[in-house]
């Protein structure tokens, strides 16, 4: 049963890792064990659903996956590099739960084009790139407005548009359909179902999850409770409701548990 989480099922090598994560701790001053002793193998191309309740220690997870918290103990490796606290990936992207902690330059294109000009590509690569990335989300038409004049959706759009620009291996994203219409959502799905990249996805949207992972993790208080198939992880009732979840209408079909 995927209920029951084993962390040495997940911690011997099959091949490198996209994202490998051995015993991580880590703790705020005020809080202890946001993360504790987290153990995690992600084969490259997998779409992997983070799930829990508010508190959980979801964003935590994707701030020291990403170099942003240093771990108080463990080990964190990308592609086969220990991630250091600090320094530059770019084959890892962290789309963040409030655009306007992503969002700064003065219009959408210049926002969009940063990171692609801070990797040291040419004009004509970074101007395909922002062009290409900004269409492929439908959001081209935005390109010479003010961060700050668009929608909570739109913008959420834009900070995608950001972190895809730069093509990194990994990507993180913390709520994305948060705040976005149900046109602008089912875009984002279709998107991400044609990723190649290796995906995190944190979110209480576990319709999303449900449709875009192959896999997917229940957290709660800091530790892994389960791992692996999002029907029958999400579809066990009690376990959801144990950890402040509801099961997914979409799974209504199947038999309760």
């Amino acid at each position: 049963m995927a209920n029951f989480f084993d962390p040495q099922a997940h911690a011997q090598p099959h091949g490198e890792a996209a994202l490998f994560l051995d015993r991580v701790l880590f703790a705020y001053p005020d809080v202890p064990c946001v993360l504790n002793e987290i153990t995690l193998r992600i084969q490259p191309g997998e779409r992997l659903g983070v799930i829990g309740p508010n508190g959980a220690g979801k964003t935590t997870l994707f701030l020291t996956i990403c170099g942003v918290l240093r771990p108080s103990s463990g080990v964190v490796r990308l592609f086969g590099k220990p991630v250091v606290p600090g320094e530059f990936r770019p084959d890892v992207g962290l789309v963040f739960q409030n655009p306007n902690d992503q969002l700064f330059s003065p219009s959408v294109w210049d926002d969009v084009a940063f990171g692609v000009e801070n990797l040291g590509y040419s004009e004509a690569e970074v101007t395909e790139r922002v062009h290409q990335t900004l269409d492929q989300l439908g959001i081209l038409e935005y390109r010479d407005r003010p961060p700050h004049h668009l929608s909570g959706g739109q913008k959420r759009m834009v900070a995608i548009a950001g972190v895809l620009a730069m093509q990194p291996q990994l990507i993180l994203y913390d709520e994305p359909s948060a705040n976005l219409d149900l046109r602008s959502r089912r875009r984002l799905i279709e998107f991400l179902h044609q990723s190649s990249q290796t995906l995190l996805i944190a979110s209480h949207d576990l319709e999303l999850i449900l449709e875009l992972c192959d896999r997917v993790l229940l957290l709660d208080e800091g530790a892994i409770i389960a791992d692996g198939s999002p029907v029958e992880i999400m579809g066990d009732r009690p376990l959801m409701e144990a950890h402040g979840l509801e099961k997914p209408s979409a799974l209504s079909a199947h038999p309760p548990r």
